[in-house]
């Protein structure tokens, strides 16, 4: 008798050749679960992509030599839908899936080796039904991959907070000039006088330092290539409220007018719930739903 993961791959397989989907999205959370699949019958039988956890110790080359793509995603829990609205983010940024795609998506619980979740999705259409993702105009913006590195470090303080406790925080990516300019520092810049290259999103020491300044008020303001500029920052937009924005605090609304009144994306951690928010030209274009496990609300 064939397995629950064998049976739900080889139904993914029928239903993506029966909607001429263009790719398959298969979620694993395991080098075992890697192992098995490069070794099955499944390899070359349609145009796989593995969405694997980013810290997953399994090295690239045993994908490549049998000609799979992988896209490395956020190592921490998340709901089945935000780990799905995630993967096409990525999919979007290498060039393996396009805005108007339709993907078929196989995944189980986050850390566990079952499958039990087949979905499909028509990006042309909708990228998901679960409100709101229209992140379609980010992707096209020349800071959508300093973007997604910040939302791996807004993903990792909404899960996690710091020292066990939650934190909320704002980051404001792009466009600095004018976002400098409607907004002031509230406490001291603890990135002023250091070199360009001491201040890269992607340095580990520079993630380390944001997840313990975020416990501050104020935003962060990144530029484009992922150079913090500031902390701290007082944005001086007005607040917009909106039926969308509806029963949301001070940050996403400060967010959203800052969004508005210049050409920067903000995404926002929320203290209360974990969920982060990503805002472009005064509205959430998406939301993502870190699952809290390990810190005190």
């Amino acid at each position: 008798m064939k397995s629950q993961r064998h049976i739900i791959i080889r139904e993914a397989i029928a239903i993506a050749a029966e909607t001429v989907s263009d790719s398959i999205f298969l979620f694993l959370n395991s080098e075992r679960e890697c192992t098995w699949f490069v070794k099955s019958e499944f390899v070359g039988a349609y145009n796989f992509v593995l969405i694997l956890p980013q810290d997953l110790k399994v090295t690239d080359s045993i994908f490549k030599k049998k000609g799979i793509d992988i896209i490395r995603c956020w190592s921490g829990n998340q709901t089945r839908f935000s780990r799905i609205k995630y993967a096409f983010l990525h999919g979007v940024l290498l060039n393996l899936i396009h805005t108007d795609s339709k993907v078929v998506c196989v995944l189980g619980p986050w850390g566990k080796s079952h499958l039990d979740t087949l979905a499909i999705h028509d990006l042309s259409l909708s990228w998901t039904e679960e409100f709101p993702f229209d992140p379609k105009s980010i992707m096209h913006n020349e800071s959508f991959s300093t973007v997604l590195a910040v939302v791996d470090i807004a993903l990792d303080i909404g899960a996690l907070g710091r020292e066990g406790k939650s934190v909320g925080t704002i980051f404001i990516i792009g466009d600095t000039e004018h976002v400098l300019r409607h907004s002031h520092q509230a406490v001291f810049n603890p990135f002023k006088g250091y070199q360009k290259k001491e201040r890269q999103i992607n340095s580990t020491e520079v993630v380390e330092s944001i997840k313990e300044l975020a416990k501050l008020d104020g935003a962060f303001v990144i530029a484009e290539d992922g150079t913090v500029m500031a902390a701290g920052r007082h944005i001086d937009a007005r607040s917009v409220i909106t039926k969308q924005l509806k029963g949301f605090g001070s940050r996403h609304r400060s967010s959203a007018g800052i969004t508005r009144m210049t050409d920067a994306v903000a995404v926002v951690v929320s203290e209360s719930t974990g969920r982060v928010t990503i805002f472009e030209k005064g509205k959430i274009v998406s939301t993502l739903e870190p699952v809290i496990s390990s810190r005190m609300v």
